[in-house]
């Protein structure tokens, strides 16, 4: 169903018709937004390097000035990442500029992304500054930045779809002046109405010159759950590039979903049509990896990558889609990289096929790397007749991403029954000694913690404890994470194993280690951040 935004149907051309539209993916800095996510630069750069295979056009890569650790990752992406525009984010502000170009300048094609905010609500209760103000503020600071970064400067206008029209015209005009070659327009709160939003696009397209000849771009919040349709009528009404977020993630509500806005653009090319440059095969691998690294699982009936979002429980519909599967499908699972995920090794298989099958899913691994993993994928073999490629992902994403763990899990043992006191013994490594540790409490889990905490001398309380299995089966892989509170900071750890109690007991070492290098979950970020 098409959208009509004017009062004649029809009566204003469609602009850039038939033009790609570029995604600019934002997940590694609004994204990481999201309450409870704190990404490092590992983190940071496997998600980075999987988006472009995805074909994404833009990565947002960070926020250098926010911190040091930040700044980083954004130059490790820089340095590291080809094939992508590496974007990062500053304030109009001349030292954010500054500190942005030196971790983006490495880059193949570097952007710089600078923003101030147009709302009277904002200019008033926030960043005080007039009308004026913010004009000659904007001024500056596109200069500044298109003189570092010439040729690729993103200005936004935060809280621009409560701005006044009017003023937003001007600073918008001021910026394409000073050598802005991207405007963004974002829906910062996720107030607007699709209807309002094409009106704005119209209006600005009408009132602002040059904007014909710079990329228009739109960033849209899911407040009111409006973030993809918000993104396609502008799309529909000219915008040439959508920001962007895997899984929808980002502040509050999140963003506007990367795998809902691409496969309505492919689904529906009848009415929209603007092809992208995504290549939605690698969807799904995609949001299973942004789910593993930010802890933040998928909600099942998610649209395109939930996991009943080509599941069909009503015999009416299982008979539909058994005589013909566009009776109750629209997409097919194997369009977002679904329907490979069959039988691949088993515990005869060597080491050349499970490398070959680590490089298909875009895990290469050489030398000691590659050793480790194939005796983490024998030891996984000996318990499970078949292993798949979800298996695979899990467990060598999880077991090989690079830590500097201080302590880890020599052995465990539980003893447990529904007439008896659970009781745990544990063996902890830290730094070649050995600690060890017994408890006994209310219940399995429960007396592998207390152990833990009895060998390292950490008391950690328990805030969430979160147990999913990877595949289906009673063999699964079962996934665990943990949220600890140690002196009133947060925690997290995950990890993967066969054996629930395993996993276990390994997330709640993890969490430990994050207790000893200081890793907090849960950061605040500046509320200036849109």
């Amino acid at each position: 169903m098409t959208i009509n935004v004017d009062s004649k149907p029809g009566s204003r051309p469609a602009r850039n018709q038939d033009q790609p539209v570029i995604f600019f993916d934002t997940t590694l800095r609004d994204g990481e937004q999201s309450p409870g996510i704190s990404l490092n630069r590992e983190d940071k750069l496997e998600i980075a390097h999987q988006l472009v295979r995805t074909g994404v056009d833009v990565i947002e890569a960070g926020f250098p000035a926010t911190s040091p650790g930040d700044f980083e990752a954004v130059q490790a992406i820089a340095q590291q990442v080809s094939g992508a525009v590496v974007c990062g984010l500053a304030r109009c502000v001349e030292s954010d500029i500054y500190t942005c170009w030196d971790a983006i300048k490495d880059a193949e094609r570097p952007r710089i992304h600078t923003f101030i905010s147009t709302s009277d609500v904002h200019l008033e209760h926030q960043i005080k500054k007039s009308y004026d103000e913010v004009v000659d503020v904007a001024r500056q600071m596109v200069r500044l930045s298109a003189s570092l970064c010439s040729g690729d400067v993103e200005f936004s206008a935060m809280d621009a779809t409560r701005s006044n029209r009017a003023f937003l015209a001007r600073v918008l005009q001021a910026a394409i002046e000073e050598g802005a070659t991207t405007i963004n327009v974002p829906d910062t709160v996720g107030y607007t109405l699709p209807t309002e939003y094409a009106s704005l696009i119209d209006y600005l397209y009408d009132k602002v010159a040059g904007l014909d000849r710079v990329v228009l771009s739109v960033h849209c919040h899911n407040d009111l759950g409006l973030a993809v349709a918000n993104s396609l009528v502008a799309v529909e009404r000219g915008a040439s590039q959508v920001e962007v977020a895997v899984n929808g993630l980002g502040e509050r509500a999140g963003n506007a979903a990367l795998e809902e806005v691409a496969m309505a653009l492919v689904t529906r090319r009848d009415l929209m049509k603007r092809p992208c440059n995504i290549i939605t095969t690698e969807i799904a691998r995609t949001s299973r990896l942004v789910a593993n690294l930010t802890g933040y699982v998928v909600q099942s009936n998610k649209a395109v990558v939930g996991k009943n979002a080509f599941a069909h429980e009503s015999g009416i519909h299982q008979d539909g889609v058994l005589k013909e599967r566009s009776t109750y499908e629209i997409m097919r699972a194997k369009d977002i990289g679904l329907g490979d995920s069959d039988i691949v090794l088993g515990k005869h298989s060597g080491r050349h096929a499970l490398r070959s099958r680590l490089a298909e899913v875009g895990i290469n691994l050489d030398g000691e790397r590659l050793n480790e993993a194939f005796r983490r994928f024998k030891e996984l073999a000996d318990h499970k007749k078949a292993i798949t490629t979800l298996d695979l992902e899990a467990l060598v994403s999880e077991e090989m991403r690079e830590r500097h763990d201080i302590y880890s899990l020599t052995h465990f043992y539980v003893s447990a029954g529904s007439n008896v006191i659970p009781t745990a013994q544990v063996e902890v490594l830290r730094e070649e000694e050995s600690l060890r540790g017994k408890a006994f409490s209310g219940g399995s889990v429960e007396s592998i913690f207390c152990a833990i905490d009895d060998a390292v001398g950490i008391t950690g309380k328990l805030l969430d404890f979160r147990v999913r299995a990877i595949t289906s089966g009673k063999d699964a892989l079962a996934e665990v994470r943990v949220a600890v509170e140690v002196d009133g900071k947060n925690y997290a750890g995950q990890a993967v194993a066969i054996d629930v109690l395993e996993a276990s007991a390994k997330a709640y070492v993890r969490a430990l280690n994050s207790v000893e290098t200081g890793a907090e979950v849960g950061i605040a970020r500046p509320e200036w951040m849109f």
